[in-house]
């Protein structure tokens, strides 16, 4: 990607971003959930979109529509599948993106869009439903700065139970979950503008217990590999 265009950063909490806004340079707040500045000597224009796929949408069309966006990193912190092998605190980067709860309920448990026969975005020929891939070229670049790669979901209901946990990791075979990136990709994917995902994981997927959950800690590990990433976007 050419170094003078802007690289849009989203992230949906103000956590997930804290230490990045005190390193950039140059910074102006263009809204009250929005600044542009340069970050490892990249220029950037970030916002906080709000939890949830609506709000990340909303984002991310937002920065797509307003500026000459080459590329953007969604960013932030994930609960990790317990056969995933990760740990929390580790920092993990998105193979591709899958909308895991929408679809179709039937006697036999839950389809994805196929089952409906209505895609999500179609791109010439090309049909895409639940699933969205994140840039290749963007993901190598990222590799060496995260501890692993795979496939993430996004959920409209986070996963409270290790029972929950098993179904989604069993069917999916993915990593971690979160509640922004699929709308992410998605939109990404609509613009035809290339996008990466980076998550570090704050908990592990079971049994809901917040005492067990390193948030800030987590964000600061996200925030650090995607200071190191950026110049090689």
């Amino acid at each position: 990607m050419s170094d003078n265009k802007i690289i849009g950063l989203v992230s949906s909490v103000p956590i997930e971003s804290a230490l990045i806004g005190r390193r950039a340079r140059k910074k102006h707040k263009l809204l009250p959930q929005a600044w542009t500045g340069i970050l490892s000597g990249r220029r950037v224009v970030h916002i906080t979109s709000g939890v949830g796929i609506t709000n990340a949408a909303w984002a991310t069309t937002l920065l797509m529509e307003s500026f000459g966006i080459g590329a953007i990193v969604n960013f932030g912190i994930a609960g990790a599948y317990p056969g995933s092998g990760l740990q929390v605190g580790q920092v993990v980067a998105a193979t591709e993106e899958v909308y895991a709860d929408t679809g179709l309920v039937l006697a036999d448990g839950t389809h994805d869009m196929t089952s409906m026969g209505i895609e999500l975005l179609k791109k010439g020929s090309r049909k895409l439903y639940n699933t969205f891939k994140l840039n290749k070229s963007l993901l190598k670049k990222a590799k060496p700065h995260v501890h692993a790669t795979g496939r993430f979901l996004t959920v409209a209901q986070a996963s409270g139970t290790l029972k929950r946990s098993h179904e989604l990791e069993n069917r999916f075979k993915a990593i971690t979950e979160n509640m922004e990136g699929a709308a992410v990709a998605h939109i990404c994917a609509r613009y035809g503008v290339p996008a990466l995902e980076l998550r570090a994981i704050s908990n592990m997927v079971e049994d809901r217990d917040t005492s067990r959950w390193q948030i800030k800690p987590a964000s600061t590990n996200c925030q650090s590999a995607l200071l190191e990433i950026l110049p090689k976007l």
